[in-house]
């Protein structure tokens, strides 16, 4: 009985989403909501968050005590780094990101945003769409995260109204066409009262979809995943040298996206030679057919010479191949961004060196205008920016692939991140 049941949790599909919004709009509110409604929290930690509530001489429990550990931001009220809360409901399984809201801590959204199927976009329905509801939008929309849910908060301060829920959700609508996000949903909720959040609201009869745990349950995410273009960066080599594997040489990886099935043709990138799919091997075993995100070993019938940074992929549908390219870069270091500057970078499996060509412009993250007399790129910026590799890259654009359409570049020097780019 138990080796069902936990089969059928690893069975489970996977929702990861993140939450965004203004500084006390009730994002850790709303997650600690969440899990307490849905019972996914044990009882020493309802205890512990319900004593530190105490001692702060707070009225109730505070439920983003569950989320904001950090002694600043129980201080200050504030969410500063993002934090990660795992749950699971008979349906499927979830993974929030706690995002900050303030504009210094924009590297954190993009960091927890960046692989999400869904965003939660919280508006306080006292303030409306405000400038930094348009600027996480726009975020996430950045990141191409599939689904949009905006949750219009703190509606038992503004008695339930409809017609306030209905103007938000006007004026939101008219600014969301700007954005490259179809699927947009809105829910009325109060996090603080538990309003259409786990449970349907009795105070807002006038509302007829269900609660947000209902459509996180049952969102449609399996069509997120790029299943037409085949794409493998292989990550190292497989040689056991063991008598009973005397001929074994199987690529390890993980599927960026595509389906790769035993018997395939596939090219192998940057040397176009052409085999065809022996075994795929996985940590259970062999499989017929691998899949994003799986992470496998395949061997091809030929011996081919491929090497950590090369990439598996169909004949006849090729990613790009190049050492120029586009991205939008998120900056995240406190060392400005330097205009001809030499960094290391990073692209799936792959490294190399490269050069800043040219700051294209900056986005001004309050208006989302572009600013084209600006190339002072800092800490939390976003910029487009012309980069030259010293190797030839296999890659496609970010909105058809997040996995082989991201860069990172890092300091030679310290070896640090300083910023996440999404290739346009």
């Amino acid at each position: 009985m138990a080796a069902n049941l936990k089969d059928g949790y690893l069975d489970m599909e996977l929702l990861r989403f993140t939450t965004a919004g203004s500084v006390d709009d009730g994002k850790s509110t709303l997650i600690g909501r969440l899990l307490y409604d849905s019972k996914s929290i044990f009882e020493d930690q309802y205890n512990a968050i319900k004593q530190a509530s105490e001692q702060r001489g707070e009225t109730h429990v505070n439920l983003a005590l569950l989320t904001d550990g950090l002694r600043a931001e129980r201080e200050q009220g504030i969410t500063i780094d993002v934090a990660y809360r795992y749950f699971a409901t008979p349906k499927r399984k979830f993974i929030i990101a706690d995002t900050p809201g303030h504009v210094q801590y924009t590297r954190n959204m993009v960091t927890g945003a960046s692989t999400a199927n869904l965003a939660l976009i919280l508006i306080d329905a006292r303030k409306g769409v405000i400038e930094q509801s348009r600027r996480h939008s726009f975020i996430a929309s950045l990141l191409k995260i599939p689904h949009l849910v905006v949750c219009i908060n703190k509606m038992d301060l503004v008695d339930y109204s409809e017609s306030v829920f209905d103007q938000i959700k006007k004026d939101f609508t008219n600014f969301a066409t700007k954005l490259e996000v179809h699927d947009i949903r809105f829910i009325p909720i109060s996090a603080l009262n538990g309003d259409n959040v786990v449970n349907s609201s009795v105070n807002m009869p006038w509302y007829k979809d269900g609660p947000l745990l209902h459509l996180l349950e049952t969102i449609h995410i399996s069509s997120d995943e790029n299943l037409v273009d085949c794409r493998f960066p292989v990550q190292y080599v497989i040689r056991p040298y063991k008598d009973e594997y005397h001929d074994y040489r199987g690529y390890a990886g993980r599927v960026a996206s595509g389906i790769f099935k035993k018997g395939d043709k596939v090219m192998v990138l940057p040397s176009g030679f052409s085999s065809r799919i022996k075994e795929i091997d996985s940590f259970d075993g062999p499989v017929e057919e691998a899949f994003s995100p799986m992470s496998v070993t395949i061997l091809l019938e030929d011996d081919i010479d491929i090497s950590r940074g090369d990439m598996i992929v169909r004949e006849n549908n090729l990613p790009n191949i190049g050492q120029d390219f586009d991205v939008m870069l998120c900056w995240m270091n406190e060392k400005k961004l330097v205009n001809g500057g030499k960094y290391a970078i990073k692209h799936t499996s792959k490294d190399a060196r490269c050069v800043i060509k040219d700051i294209r412009y900056k986005v001004d993250i309050q208006t989302l205008h572009r600013d084209e007399t600006d190339s002072s790129v800092g800490l939390n910026d976003i910029a487009r920016v012309s980069i030259r590799t010293t190797q030839p890259f296999f890659f496609d654009r970010y909105k058809n692939n997040r996995i082989t359409g991201s860069i990172i570049l890092i300091d030679e020097a310290t070896n640090e991140t300083l910023g996440a780019g999404m290739i346009i």
